[in-house]
């Protein structure tokens, strides 16, 4: 199908932001072109022309200024009119939390110093001037001995009493709870792996095995099992639930190099507000199943075949991310733009209603969107149908209309409800931390 010869819509709030999506294309095309080019230089003159960076000393002489008017040229050049500097507005120093301590260090004169130096008097004190200064101590280790006395009876010498040992998280074990919490917060939330963990140790002069640590991570599993298993019993009682998975590299010891395992996200909503993760080796249905099997609600989730028949009775409904069907939009802007611009442009409108309407209650939200959202989904769905016929099926273009037309009922699944969202961002935002500590840790 020639794209030139695309009829265009009439609406005029379409076209409007049709327009906007084509500039903002263009825009990045623009600045990719701008990086390439700037890329092909460096190639070309790191391949053809010279290793120094020298300059021409009579470019210089561009910049040289006369010593008087005299010297200027008879016909001198239009002065180059100046970019208008951005003004910055100054906000202030950032107040520093009052519930930091105050350390206290007072900066006192000398006796000479107190001299008045008109009449010679001692100057005395009327008032003080604080600034304060935010400064950092590190982190250090210390041995906490538990000390407890023996008692014995004078007379028989018998009967010896001793106080019992508090409970600790690893019975027997090394670490306290302060030195474990700082290595699983470590690891798991600042995705630093006991390797360098073990480096930073020694920094201390404290020498722990790889092996040590990773066998604390264990006990600290199986001490806070029953805190997780809580915490996804309130994320299965949600009534919706965002889920997502990313891929993670395990070391197996039977091959010669790490797998590729899959970590999977299950976000509960406002009355349980608890993220869970679960690992599966592969990527398969037999995970989100086993997780899933009691939850009845609402699952917010991407096009994945293996939420089919965990969603194919009454008690699971899909709810399917209009970002996932915007990005197949986006890709093919480049070989289809007009069709493509105006399927983002009709996406942008529904964004504009969830942008007005977040702040509002639930009831209000759905009312909104069954008001101005469903007329805009009905057109979208004609303009799609219409479309299906004349895109080749196996173009980027015809295969982001096919996607759309396979997930239409459950895009249109969030009109129902004013709790649900119109995408799945908030599991794929949660993600990110997984893919953070994916390029960091890749030895335990």
């Amino acid at each position: 199908m020639n794209d030139a010869a695309t009829p265009l819509p009439d609406d005029l709030a379409l076209c409007h932001e049709m327009i906007r999506q084509q500039a903002e294309s263009l825009r990045d095309a623009h600045r990719r072109v701008e990086q390439l080019e700037h890329a092909m230089q460096r190639l070309l003159r790191q391949l053809y022309g010279p290793r120094t960076e020298r300059v021409d000393p009579d470019q210089l002489r561009l910049f040289d200024e006369p010593d008087d008017e005299s010297a200027q040229p008879d016909d001198p050049s239009p002065p180059i009119e100046e970019k208008p500097t951005r003004t910055w507005r100054r906000r202030g120093r950032q107040r520093l939390p009052e519930h930091l301590p105050r350390e206290r260090v007072v900066l006192e004169l000398s006796d000479e110093e107190r001299a008045c130096p008109g009449c010679g008097q001692r100057r005395m004190p009327f008032g003080e001037e604080v600034s304060e200064q935010l400064d950092y101590v590190p982190a250090s280790l210390f041995i906490r001995q538990f000390v407890r006395p023996k008692y014995a009876c004078s007379s028989c010498q018998e009967h010896v009493a001793i106080a019992a040992q508090p409970p600790q998280p690893i019975d027997k074990g090394l670490p306290g709870a302060g030195l474990l919490a700082q290595v699983i917060t470590s690891k798991y939330g600042d995705h630093t792996p006991l390797y360098r963990q073990e480096d930073i140790l020694a920094r201390h002069g404290v020498t722990l095995s790889r092996a040590t640590l990773c066998g604390w991570m264990a006990r600290a599993a199986e001490r806070l099992t029953p805190l997780y298993e809580l915490m996804i019993e309130r994320v299965q009682s949600s009534k919706i639930i965002w889920t997502d998975d990313t891929t993670v590299p395990v070391w197996d010891p039977t091959l010669p190099a790490t797998r590729t395992g899959r970590f999977w996200v299950y976000i509960g909503d406002d009355r349980n507000p608890f993220c869970t993760y679960d690992f599966t080796p592969r990527h398969t249905r037999d995970g989100p199943e086993r997780f899933l099997s009691n939850f009845r609600g609402y699952l917010q989730a991407d096009a994945f075949t293996g939420y089919d028949r965990l969603c194919a009775g009454p008690d699971v409904i899909r709810v399917a991310c209009w970002a996932h069907a915007r990005r197949k939009f986006y890709e093919c802007r480049t070989t289809a733009p007009v069709l493509a611009h105006e399927a983002l442009a009709r996406i942008r409108q529904l964004y504009r209603i969830e942008t007005g309407c977040r702040a509002l209650p639930a009831d209000e939200r759905q009312a909104i969107r069954e008001r101005d959202a469903v007329p805009l989904l009905a057109a979208f769905e004609a303009w799609l149908d219409e479309q299906s016929r004349q895109v080749l099926p196996k173009s980027p273009l015809g295969k982001a209309i096919a996607y759309a037309r396979n997930q239409w009922p459950d895009l249109q699944t969030y009109t129902r409800d004013g709790e649900l969202s119109i995408d799945n961002n908030l599991a794929e935002r949660t993600l990110r931390a997984q893919a953070i500590g994916r390029k960091n840790i890749y030895l335990l």
